[in-house]
């Protein structure tokens, strides 16, 4: 079997900090490899694969500013469509763009859906339902317009996160530093709990964190650690005596929570979108509805065994599942 795997080309894959659909994509593509599956993985010149990498560009448009996206993303995607012939299965890691060159190619395309930017782009996948096939990565994040072949969990390799059986007695903020994440109420919980909060994540909005979240750091009860890289992210989420994701909004999965996890640390998580499918309430985390909610489930930390949060992330999120979900689904598309 031969198979493209389409990541995009905004973040090397896998990232080298944010980057959570290069991350899937680059989980994917290696496991395949693993599984002896012939890859081409389709991302920038810097990535990193088993598999065979082709590339437009040297690096990603949000790591060299100079490059112009929408011309990097054209030339990227046309790149695999021209030469769409080679596989068997094209896997879009890449959004609803790709889409628009499939009733070109004979090639059948996969397309996981990491969630939609907005309604908008509902029109694309709808023109599309009949001859395309399309995965949600939770219940949660499907659109009632839109036919899927299945639902695939976000897959993590669960050897990459070490368990901590003792942790220190710190909460962390995981995530990117906008309000969507929640990060103000991450602090309003620490600062309740009186508890030290680690911020870990990139500042994707500069005025939300100069006005909701700079002026409560204090390097002694909040303090902001930058962005995590790989072995700075173990080390932080495994640490941690909770991950706080206050969100405040219906988020498609929710990367750092399955993580977390996965070091056997649990979580506390506003009940919204995928939360339900990814904690196992009371006994991996807690689901909560407000600040104050958050604050007494801080208070019940004890009550939570940390081996059971390893053990249930490693049955629903790890990689070596994702990627026997997709090849079973490969095999049915393919006949």
């Amino acid at each position: 079997m031969r198979v493209a795997v389409l990541a995009p080309v905004a973040w090397r894959t896998p990232p080298r900090h944010y980057g959570p659909w290069e991350q899937v994509a680059s989980n994917i593509a290696e496991g395949l490899v693993k599984k002896g599956v012939e890859v081409t993985l389709f991302a920038t010149g810097d990535s990193i694969t088993a598999g065979t990498l082709d590339a437009i560009c040297a690096t990603g448009y949000e790591e060299d500013r100079n490059q112009d996206a929408k011309v990097l993303e054209c030339l990227h995607i046309s790149n695999l469509m021209e030469k769409a012939d080679q596989f068997d299965l094209i896997h879009n890691n890449f959004d609803f763009l790709p889409l628009t060159y499939s009733g070109l190619i004979k090639t059948p395309v996969i397309t996981t859906i990491h969630g939609f930017s907005s309604t908008r782009i509902i029109p694309v996948y709808k023109k599309y339902n009949a001859t395309s096939h399309y995965v949600s990565i939770s219940n949660a994040d499907r659109s009632p317009e839109l036919e899927y072949l299945a639902t695939v969990y976000n897959g993590l390799d669960a050897r990459d996160f070490s368990f901590n059986g003792e942790p220190e007695d710190y909460l962390l903020y995981f995530g990117r530093i906008h309000h969507d994440k929640g990060t103000a109420e991450a602090i309003e919980i620490a600062k309740k709990s009186n508890k030290k909060l680690l911020i870990a994540g990139i500042i994707q909005d500069a005025n939300y964190y100069r006005e909701k979240v700079e002026p409560f750091i204090d390097n002694e009860q909040v303090i902001y650690v930058g962005h995590a890289g790989p072995e700075k992210r173990k080390n932080l989420l495994g640490k941690a005596s909770a991950l706080l994701h206050p969100i405040n909004f219906n988020e498609p999965f929710g990367m750092s929570v399955a993580e977390a996890m996965l070091c056997g640390t649990p979580v506390i998580a506003f009940n919204k979108g995928s939360m339900p499918e990814l904690i196992n309430d009371k006994q991996t985390g807690f689901l909560v509805n407000t600040v104050d909610e958050a604050v007494e489930a801080v208070a019940q930390l004890q009550t939570i065994n940390r081996e059971n949060c390893r053990d249930w992330a490693t049955a629903q999120f790890s990689s070596d599942k994702m990627v026997d979900d997709y090849y079973k689904l490969y095999q049915q598309i393919l006949g």
